[in-house]
């Protein structure tokens, strides 16, 4: 009997192997030796472009500390409805039209992965450059789990964020944060004057980075990121609530909220309120390098079918993923309609606004007119969400050396708009 029960296993086994897609190691001890070698020591980590950065960002969790954020229960798989019409789409390149697919293949493209979901199923998803079980790192992509989970506790009245941020944060009293109000730092518009500065060492934002592992640090670097901010006298630029200034330090300062309100770290209370309730495949984790303080403004690291999941939250097919309904309707809306289109018009620094853009809203980078919901991480990455049309985009790439790489984000709005612009 246990010979036959050990022929079947083998036989199962090697069925799985031929009919399904084996597993794939995606470096060697040697090649991961080399490629930690390489790293810069009289400077940050991601100052390395090039395929090297690629490597990088796939495999943070062989080089610095991470927190974990934890799944539980069932996976809820994802159907596939696949689209050759997405991977057949001609794309304007350098050299001439060609398909959607063979441009992320190309070396136009720096695009490691990408998944795109339409009411709830998977009708593109392609890995030029990683596994699909590889977590990379989604860096500004993370502001807007800070802002949801911030809305979650929101909706349940734990926290008004009319208030100024020193009501509840008692430690900002002194600071420049005090008196600004929650709502003016979730929308980039705190009037504080540390915006995301990393060619100075000196500057606020690049201390602050310091101090959690996100810049290079030094033994003049501030070492503790929360007596950081409650002792910062950098000034203000303009006064809270009248002009978008995009910087990392508001989303620290929204975590930091979070932790107070709920008494834990901010990648449990994230694990708590989503990453358990959405039937993700695998356990995510935050970017943690000095102390194990979360690199919130920037350090997802999760599988891109994962990141969609969260996505799906937003849109009608939010059951796909999770048995109750995790984003309000009050908060989708607020979303959608809420923003202050000023913000961006009276913006510090340009790039931000174009005709097509209505306003940014909680950590959001645009809302689109044709309800786009985007937020971009600083390498390559992008979370795309069209609740009207159920669609969900996830990608991430990296930088080539000379930055000549096509970026994605124009070129999908175009596909996804005109493959599924219009609303069933």
């Amino acid at each position: 009997m246990k010979h036959i029960l050990t022929l079947f296993l083998y036989l199962s086994f090697g069925f799985i192997s031929l009919f399904g897609k084996d597993f794939k190691s995606v470096s060697t001890v040697d090649q991961t030796r080399e490629q930690i070698s390489k790293l810069p020591t009289d400077d940050i980590w991601w100052t390395v472009y090039g395929e090297d950065m690629g490597w990088n960002f796939k495999n943070l969790h062989r080089m610095f500390p991470t927190a974990n954020i934890y799944r539980e229960g069932q996976v809820r798989s994802l159907d596939y409805n696949l689209s050759d019409a997405i991977s057949e789409y001609k794309v304007a390149t350098p050299d001439g039209e060609i398909s959607f697919k063979d441009f992320l293949y190309s070396n136009h493209s720096t695009t490691m992965g990408i998944v795109i979901l339409h009411k709830g199923k998977i009708v593109f998803e392609e890995y030029p450059r990683m596994e699909p079980y590889e977590k990379p790192i989604y860096w500004s992509v993370t502001k807007v789990f800070v802002s949801t989970v911030l809305a979650i506790l929101e909706d349940r009245g734990f926290v008004d964020v009319s208030r100024p941020i020193d009501y509840y944060l008692p430690a900002l009293g002194k600071s420049d944060y005090a008196g600004v109000k929650i709502r003016n730092i979730l929308d980039m518009a705190s009037g504080v004057d540390c915006p995301d500065e990393y060619d100075d060492r000196d500057a606020c934002y690049y201390q602050f980075a310091a101090s959690i592992g996100d810049a290079y640090w030094d033994d003049d670097s501030p070492d503790n990121p929360y007596t950081f901010f409650a002792n910062l006298k950098t000034g203000t630029a303009k006064p809270q609530g009248e002009s978008f200034v995009y910087s990392g330090a508001n989303t620290f300062v929204i975590g930091w909220l979070i932790e107070e309100i709920t008494g834990m770290p901010f990648q449990d209370v994230l694990t708590k309120e989503i990453w358990r309730n959405i039937g993700a495949e695998g356990d995510a984790s935050m970017l943690a390098p000095r102390y194990g303080v979360p690199v919130t403004d920037g350090g997802l690291l999760a599988r891109l079918r994962d990141v969609a999941r969260f996505g799906l939250l937003f849109t009608p097919s939010y059951s796909v993923v999770t048995s109750r309904k995790i984003i309000s309707d009050r908060h989708l809306n607020l979303i959608l309609e809420g923003g202050n289109p000023d913000l961006l018009r009276n913006t510090r620094y340009g790039g931000w606004v174009s005709n097509d853009i209505k306003h940014n809203v909680y950590q959001w980078d645009s809302v689109f007119k044709n309800n786009d919901m985007y937020k971009g991480g600083w390498g390559g990455q992008g979370l795309l969400v069209n609740p009207e049309h159920d669609l969900v985009t996830v990608y991430t790439g990296y930088f080539k050396k000379d930055q000549s790489e096509v970026r994605l984000l124009g070129i999908l709005r175009t596909i996804l708009d005109e493959l599924y612009g219009v609303a069933e």
